[in-house]
């Protein structure tokens, strides 16, 4: 196997798992997200932020993208990036999305141009800004989240906890709840070559070495009761590059998919066919109609 192939081997999982910027990921390139002067007069009336700015949460700077009109009644759509990645790398996307409501996206801790965390970071204590920027952006609108990867699963285990406020949930191309053991399952402490990197690079990102100090535990799949929710898994199996553990990552990537659809009694799975890990950039279109599907949904 070339250097250029076992590059591309590990580069894929690891895009998979947590995200562009922690092993070079090519990103893409991505329109601003604007909004109307029209729109941005209304929401400052409204006291919510337009534009990108930066807000504060928990004596943190946390970077907050907005546009779009709010309705009333109608959820605010907030969108969570995967890890490595930023709220410029949806940008496209949320400006697609609003053109027919409001959308907002943000920087995590250690992501964009947020703030750096003091120290390591979970899944709960980077739920808690999640709700600082919910209660910034939103105010006493429900909101559906639509995460990408890492943020997937950040938005899925927030979900059962908050379904006061959480409508409705698109999950795209998740990082499954049982991730570390499914690494660690389908590729051996024995392994070699690219697929020794996979496993040796996962375990680095999962345990805290990634720009966000977030350590990535597995949990179960809670309930967030009946709220609309659509999952979406990539239809390219890049993951099956990977020499001797590929087929079966891909198995158990796919099973992850299917185990999110427990959040919900009112859950639905799709394959975006033509596309490998970034869906809301490659095959947009898909993303796009999942995303308005469950706003419609939550706003009935």
């Amino acid at each position: 196997m070339t250097r250029n192939t076992r590059a591309s081997v590990l580069v894929a999982l690891c895009c998979a798992v947590a995200g562009a910027g922690l092993v070079g990921c090519e990103e893409s390139k991505s329109a601003g997200s604007d909004s109307s002067p029209t729109t941005n007069a209304k929401n400052a009336e409204q006291g919510f932020p337009s534009g990108t700015k930066k807000i504060r949460v928990d004596g943190h700077a946390v970077n907050v993208s907005c546009s779009g009109r709010s309705a009333d009644g109608k959820p605010v759509t907030v969108l969570l990036h995967g890890g490595g990645d930023s709220l410029k790398k949806m940008a496209a996307f949320q400006k697609t999305l609003s053109k027919k409501g409001r959308v907002c996206s943000y920087d995590r801790l250690g992501a964009g141009a947020s703030d750096k965390p003091a120290g390591p970071q979970t899944v709960e204590s980077s739920g808690k800004v999640l709700t600082g920027v919910l209660d910034r952006v939103a105010g006493d609108a429900p909101v559906v989240l639509a995460g990408h990867s890492l943020g997937g699963l950040i938005a899925a285990r927030y979900a059962p906890d908050h379904q006061d406020k959480v409508k409705g949930l698109v999950l795209m191309d998740a990082t499954p709840s049982t991730q570390n053991a499914d690494v660690t399952r389908e590729v051996p402490k024995s392994a070699t070559g690219p697929a020794a990197d996979v496993r040796d690079q996962f375990l680095a990102i999962s345990q805290g070495k990634n720009p966000e100090k977030l350590v990535i535990k597995d949990g179960k799949v809670r309930s967030a009761g009946d709220i609309p929710v659509e999952v979406i898994k990539h239809g390219k199996k890049y993951l099956a590059a990977v020499p001797d553990s590929g087929p079966g990552l891909e198995r158990a990537w796919s099973k992850g998919q299917r185990e999110w659809l427990k959040i919900s009694s009112n859950s639905k799975l799709s394959t975006a066919k033509k596309s490998g890990h970034y869906i809301y950039a490659e095959q947009p279109e898909i993303a796009v109609q999942a995303v308005q599907h469950v706003v419609s949904q939550a706003a009935d």
